[in-house]
């Protein structure tokens, strides 16, 4: 029976987990305000991690970019204290170099929710037009 996980996966999630209380509890900085960890990828042989994180008060992130990039930068510069606060609770052998990306997922999500709520919008309006002409 094969694996459903592989260990770098695993290691991925509880580590999603512990930079997310990290973020919320343990960094101070402004420029990173409310960030949730979407997501980790570890290689395998767990060396680096490539960490996603959302900024829920940037979600406008068309507006606010500059912010986003200051955000992903301070995140960046906190990285090796985020990674001796995570070597603390985890318990592995070799920790691995985390890098921060923006996961823009969930402002293109809202942002296709809006489109297809408004294209609904217009067809019922252009329903309901249609249905008043044909009436009189």
């Amino acid at each position: 029976m094969a694996k459903e996980f592989t260990r770098a996966q695993r290691v991925a999630q509880e580590m999603q987990k512990e930079i997310a209380i990290i973020l919320q509890r343990e960094i101070k900085d402004p420029r990173i305000g409310m960030a949730t960890v979407s997501g980790v990828e570890l290689s395998r042989d767990l060396a680096y991690g490539k960490v996603y994180v959302t900024f829920l008060n940037f979600l406008d992130a068309e507006h606010d970019s500059e912010m986003v990039k200051n955000g992903i930068k301070a995140l960046n510069e906190a990285a090796g204290f985020i990674r001796s606060l995570l070597g603390k609770s985890m318990r592995l052998r070799v920790l691995p170099e985390l890098t921060f990306s923006y996961d823009s997922s969930l402002v293109e999500g809202m942002r296709m929710s809006n489109l297809v709520s408004n294209v609904v919008r217009d067809d019922e309006k252009r329903r309901v037009d249609t249905d008043g002409q044909e009436e009189k």
